[in-house]
């Protein structure tokens, strides 16, 4: 071994420390704000809580359900019945012994508890599992990076793009994302601030990370629950189906084909009939349809699980034909007006009734009109559309929250190699920092104050809407060109070409 292996080997080594060193850190960070948590009042906070994802709203539909009442009676709460029985014992202790208040709070923390240690709450394991949300999130994505990071390596290598497989040219995406997500505020206002995003986020890796890994049935359920949670990653079946079909991500295939072409040709005839027929990419990209199948197999045990277990929640509420009204409803029609970082709560309080259902059906197709041209364009990067239809959704989905920028930023961290030289990125960080301060400005100006109206809050949510544009924009095209920069830095591509 030489003296450059063996300060490789060490580095490796010193790695997964760093990373675990930044984690905790993270932990403890949480738990100092959680300490003061009084005293910031985020769950109050339009940008951190919505009618979808409030803690306030779950406590009241908790209580309604004890009361032998439908949870759905109030028009409060809104979202899944599973949700009521996994957190709501906890808001029950959180209003009834007030000394105890953070235990809630510690449910979205990574600190592993002890039935001894908390309240005396008759809870499941998934209360465990909703615990480690932050944490198990942040654990997934730094597997997706690894297998993306050695995918990447060994694309490279193929096109001939790297001699060594320790190149250090290529940065840890999995750590990085791992810890954007940890140490992104939005991530951890979700957190203080009690909102169930972090078990919606988790659901979504959870999906991602079983297509990554192949492992089917986790990708299924993934899937099928955080599309049961809040709806819109009904879209992710497109990037995952690719996932579990083409692969991980890679640069086209006609580079690899005129790779194996040029290869081929140094080792056979030089003739130039020869070189046209072997230049000539005839060959596809396999699909792997027994993948696929197994996955809509799964995807149906699960959801007819899910539905069962509601309707078992719901038998004496109304039932499933409630639930959907009350939930996947209300996420459609857009009946709650309250504020929040999205455009449509003041564009549909502004609208006049007999448009309504127009504007409805405009907004919500918006969606479905882009998922076909980027499933088309970006079908060899499954993950990096995965991305991208989260970030959209998040820009169009009628309750926004922080939490969803949170996941989409994580999940860009991953392509920090593809996306190195993306154009305007200290712009967009300027602008989402003076976004994320301005919005709580504004709102007390508007609610608290009086000296303002609802135009200053809005603004500022257009302002975010556009700096959302433009980030999807860029990162759609700073990915686009490194595919351009690797075909003309292939060697290969040269030799055809000549």
């Amino acid at each position: 071994m030489t003296k450059d292996d063996g300060e490789m080997v060490e580095e490796q080594k010193k790695k997964p420390c760093r990373f675990w060193i930044w984690a905790l850190s993270s932990v403890l960070f949480r738990l100092i704000l959680i300490s003061y948590a009084g005293n910031l009042n985020l769950s109050s906070r339009p940008e951190v809580s919505t009618p979808l994802t409030s803690i306030r709203r779950l406590a009241e539909g908790y209580w309604l359900k004890q009361a032998s009442m439908s949870p759905y009676a109030g028009s409060m709460y809104h979202g899944s019945p599973l949700l009521l029985s996994l957190l709501g014992p906890l808001t029950v202790q959180r209003l009834v012994a007030e000394t105890s208040s953070n235990d809630l709070k510690l449910c979205f923390n990574l600190v592993e508890f002890k039935k001894e240690d908390t309240l005396d709450v008759s809870g499941s394991k998934g209360n465990q599992v909703t615990s480690f949300a932050d944490i198990l999130s942040a654990i997934l994505l730094r597997g997706i990076g690894k297998k993306l990071q050695m995918a990447y390596g060994l694309n490279a290598r193929l096109l001939g793009l790297l001699k060594s497989p320790r190149d250090k040219g290529i940065l840890p995406c999995g750590d990085i994302a791992a810890l954007v997500y940890l140490w992104n505020p939005f991530t951890i206002v979700c957190c203080v601030g009690l909102s169930t995003s972090p078990i919606e986020n988790l659901a979504v890796i959870l999906a991602l990370n079983g297509a990554v890994t192949r492992r089917v049935p986790l990708a299924a359920f993934g899937l099928v629950m955080a599309t049961h949670l809040s709806l819109y990653p009904a879209i992710l079946t497109i990037p995952v189906i690719f996932l579990l079909g083409y692969g991980l991500d890679a640069p086209p295939l006609k580079l690899f084909l005129q790779t194996r072409n040029v290869e081929s040709g140094n080792r056979s005839s030089t003739s130039s009939a020869s070189k046209q027929a072997k230049s000539k990419p005839t060959a596809q990209l396999p699909f792997l349809w027994k993948t696929v199948v197994h996955f809509v197999f799964w995807a149906l045990v699960w959801s007819l699980c899910v539905m069962v277990l509601c309707r078992l929640s719901l038998s004496k509420h109304g039932g499933l034909e409630e639930m959907f009204k009350r939930t996947y409803g209300f996420i459609l029609s857009i009946e709650d007006l309250s504020p929040n970082i999205g455009v449509f709560w003041y564009f549909f309080a502004e609208v006049f009734d007999f448009f309504r259902n127009f504007f409805l059906i405009v907004f919500h197709v918006n969606i479905l009109f882009m998922l076909l041209p980027l499933a088309i364009r970006l079908k060899h990067r499954p993950c990096f559309l995965a991305f991208i239809y989260l970030a959209i959704s998040s820009l169009l989905k009628s309750y926004p929250s922080v939490g969803d920028s949170a996941l989409y930023l994580s999940l860009w961290a991953l392509f920090v190699n593809e996306l190195a030289d993306m154009k305007f990125s200290f712009f967009l960080f300027c602008g989402y920092l003076g976004v994320s301060l301005l919005s709580p400005v504004m709102h007390n100006l508007w609610i608290w104050r009086g000296t303002g109206n609802a135009n200053f809050y809005f603004g500022n949510a257009i302002g975010y809407a556009c700096f959302q544009i433009v980030f999807v924009v860029e990162s759609v095209s700073a990915m686009l060109n490194h595919d351009r920069a690797l075909k003309k830095c292939n060697p290969n591509h040269q030799k055809v070409k000549n």
